[in-house]
């Protein structure tokens, strides 16, 4: 029998402690705390680096390792649907907890007193999203460009340009595809490098954020926090739950199975640094590599859930606390309007509050300068949003598997047992 391995070495176990050790230096060294921030960066930018390539490579192989190009569509367009049907549950969740808990009502802002230029950078990235500017700027100046600013969507569309034309060249393309294989390989050899440094980069974000704001921003807006936390769990369990017993998989035993990434997240306030990872189970449990490909890199940009809850609770509470009236056809406009908003934050830092900025400049009940209220407590909440996030891009590619047919209910159980068993360490 194999020894079991000490606690300390799993990386979930590590990042814990960064965390907390991260709180601790924060709040007890506050100056220090601030001084550690480029840690916590550069992790970041360290995983950023290899997000484009990665990418490249996944979709790449997956769309010219495929036989039946037919199926890539078919693929496709149930992923696009599932992601609308998912997202919009998701924004009418939201709308209906904050109608019900109300955690707005009472504070009587005056939005005339509040710093214009606390959100002043939010307001002007925001309407740099118009829907023009937005499709113009998934199309890159250059091929090699999408790879130097690490835009996702652009990445997207020239691993699929790739992708398609290796298939169209048949037997000719194999070595390239070999090639590009090898590559994959490659870029994920240098990840699982990278990801022994989490810790480190776990204890230095946090004890920046605690430094910075202190743990007073944890309480102040404490209703509003603790009403998304308390939707967005609900929201896991209950939709992605119910979605997760359909397609035969238990949604505890899925969230068991990326722990290491949900860990990750939580320490660097960023889905992005669980990417590679989560592609890599995906694939582990059975998904097909084209699947895998299309759905979690696509799912980044366009199957959002925690930052649509996120979204229509905030702007509703932002209404309710400065006591601006937001009837049912105002907040039916408001979810229309998010719908389209929640589509353009791909890549984007503060990619959750700038949207939420775009959202409020195209509904004008709402004063855009309230959003200065939510500015002290967006980076707790942005943990949320993330790990939502993550956690509804894997069902959601296990379910368009399990739709494709492409495992089998038994192999999916069988999988994520054997993966319990045998948890990956650092």
């Amino acid at each position: 029998m194999t020894p079991r391995k000490p606690l300390y070495r799993y990386l979930y176990v590590q990042v814990l402690i960064g965390v907390f050790c991260g709180i601790l230096v924060g709040y007890f060294f506050p100056d220090t705390g601030k001084s550690l921030k480029p840690l916590g960066d550069a992790f970041i930018k360290l995983i950023k680096m290899l997000i484009a390539p990665v990418i490249f490579c996944t979709v790449v192989h997956g769309i010219a390792s495929l036989e039946d190009l037919k199926k890539l569509g078919r693929v496709g367009i149930k992923a696009i649907v599932y992601f609308e049907v998912v997202s919009t549950a998701a924004l009418i969740i939201g709308l209906i907890v904050v109608n019900v808990l109300k955690p707005g009502a009472g504070f009587n802002v005056d939005p005339n007193t509040l710093d214009p230029k606390a959100t002043a950078s939010y307001v002007k990235q925001a309407h740099e999203l118009s829907a023009t500017e937005f499709i113009l700027h998934i199309i890159p100046n250059t091929f090699f460009e999408a790879f130097v600013t690490g835009d996702l969507l652009q990445v997207l569309l020239i691993s699929g340009l790739t992708g398609f034309a290796i298939a169209m060249m048949g037997e000719k393309g194999r070595p390239i595809l070999r090639a590009v294989d090898s590559a994959g390989r490659v870029f994920f050899g240098v990840m699982n490098i990278i990801v022994k440094l989490a810790p480190i980069g776990a204890f230095g974000a946090m004890a920046f954020t605690i430094g910075s704001y202190g743990l007073e921003a944890i309480n102040r807006l404490l209703f509003l926090m603790g009403g998304f936390y308390l939707t967005a769990v609900t929201f896991v369990i209950c939709v992605l739950g119910l979605i997760a017993r359909i397609s035969g998989f238990s949604i505890f035993r899925f969230l068991a199975y990326i722990k290491d990434e949900l860990f990750l997240v939580l320490g660097t306030s960023s889905s992005e640094t669980a990417l590679p990872g989560m592609i890599e189970k995906m694939k582990r449990l059975g998904c097909s590599p084209t699947t895998v490909g299309l759905v979690i890199p696509t799912g980044y940009s366009f199957n959002l859930d925690g930052t649509n809850i996120y979204m229509s609770m905030a702007a509703v509470f932002l209404a309710q606390a400065t006591n601006t009236p937001l009837d049912l056809k105002h907040q039916i406009g408001l979810l229309a309007v998010a719908m389209v908003t929640s589509k353009g934050s791909s890549g984007v830092t503060g990619a959750g509050f700038i949207t939420l900025a775009a959202t409020l400049a195209a509904i004008p009940a709402v004063p855009i300068q309230s959003l200065a209220l939510l500015v002290g407590i967006d980076r707790f909440m942005s943990e949320c949003r993330a790990l939502t996030n993550i956690v509804g891009n894997g069902v959601a590619t296990v379910a368009i598997s399990r739709w494709e047919r492409e495992l089998s209910r038994e192999d999916l159980r069988r999988n994520l047992q054997t993966a319990s068993t045998h948890v990956s360490s650092v």
